[in-house]
């Protein structure tokens, strides 16, 4: 089995809802003097952050990933917590003088969110490297959203390392430079958005489906309510969302398409049925509140992928 690192944030998340539609509330010619508070309903903290929560869900579905990040002196609960659901902590740095980085998002009834995040012990990324806390070279990495300079500094490592990774910029590319992001993009092996991200880095950094799929690379795209699209060795992959009448919190959603995304990858499945995964990971964050509060063995996941999809047999290989 190949060893997969996940880099990236570990927090708690502070998720609130907001019985009401933002875009009723944003006045489009007053926004250079924006100035508004929402009422919401509840709050609660959750186990979160980018990275925890991709390996959350790759050892869901049975792997051991293994996390990198740093994490404040409130992490022992959440260590325990992340190594109990099957998750590789040794490589996740405490740092005793301040707090895990915290995540608050507000979400309307349409799932459309507004959040802020503050960075606490993730400013400390930025001081350690693969080869420091992880005592083997990787097989594969992922790059998500961390301490900005930790981000192109974790580039550069697998470029001078030949380590191949999946570049997921996301919430950081207002944060990172051109220059940076474009590093990113034209290094990785596979590089996952969303619509609305990928305007941002196509238009910061100039480039075009074609300068990312002409040069063999992976290119994730998701569309929301309309699934998700694959473009993989010259070929186009449609993905639909996984039919789900139980939309509950959008949070982490992203994340848990990532790990299905890297769990087929790790695999050699075809790039269909990794789609395919990948979107029902995505059902099953979606249906809970939090990030981390969903829960299925292997064998419960491939029963419920044969209810909407077919996997052509690809999946009995969990049956091992």
């Amino acid at each position: 089995m190949q060893e997969i690192v996940v880099t990236g944030s570990i927090a708690y998340d502070y998720l609130m809802r907001f019985p009401g539609k933002f875009r009723e509330q944003l006045l489009l010619d007053k926004l250079d003097t924006i100035s508004i508070s929402f009422l919401v309903d509840d709050m609660a903290r959750h186990w979160g952050g980018s990275g925890a929560n991709v390996a959350y869900n790759l050892a869901m579905l049975g792997y051991r990933p293994r996390l990198m990040g740093t994490a404040g002196r409130d992490f022992s609960d959440y260590r325990d917590w992340l190594e109990k659901n099957g998750v590789d902590t040794s490589a996740v740095v405490v740092i005793d003088q301040v707090f895990t980085a915290s995540f608050f998002a507000n979400t309307d009834e349409e799932n459309n969110q507004i959040a802020s995040f503050y960075g606490g012990a993730m400013s400390y990324a930025r001081k350690y490297t693969l080869a420091q806390t992880v005592p083997t070279k990787p097989d594969y990495v992922i790059i998500s959203p961390n301490d900005p300079v930790a981000m192109a500094q974790l580039v550069e490592e697998c470029v001078q390392r030949n380590i191949p990774f999946m570049y997921d910029p996301s919430q950081q590319i207002p944060r990172l430079d051109a220059d940076t992001l474009r590093r990113g993009v034209e290094n990785c092996h596979a590089l996952a958005v969303n619509e609305y991200e990928w305007s941002m880095l196509s238009r910061k950094v100039g480039i075009s489906e074609a300068d990312i799929t002409n040069k063999g690379k992976v290119l994730v795209r998701t569309l929301g309510k309309n699934g998700a699209e694959i473009f993989a060795a010259g070929q186009h992959y449609p993905i639909p969302v996984y039919p789900t009448d139980q939309i509950v919190d959008p949070t982490g959603v992203g994340d848990a398409f990532r790990a299905g995304l890297l769990c087929g990858m790790a695999f050699d499945w075809p790039w269909d049925v990794t789609g395919r995964a990948a979107s029902l990971c995505a059902a099953y964050a979606l249906e809970q509140v939090g990030t981390q509060n969903h829960r299925f063995t292997p064998q419960e996941f491939v029963n419920r992928y044969r209810v909407a999809f077919d996997d052509r047999g690809v999946l009995d290989m969990f049956r091992l």
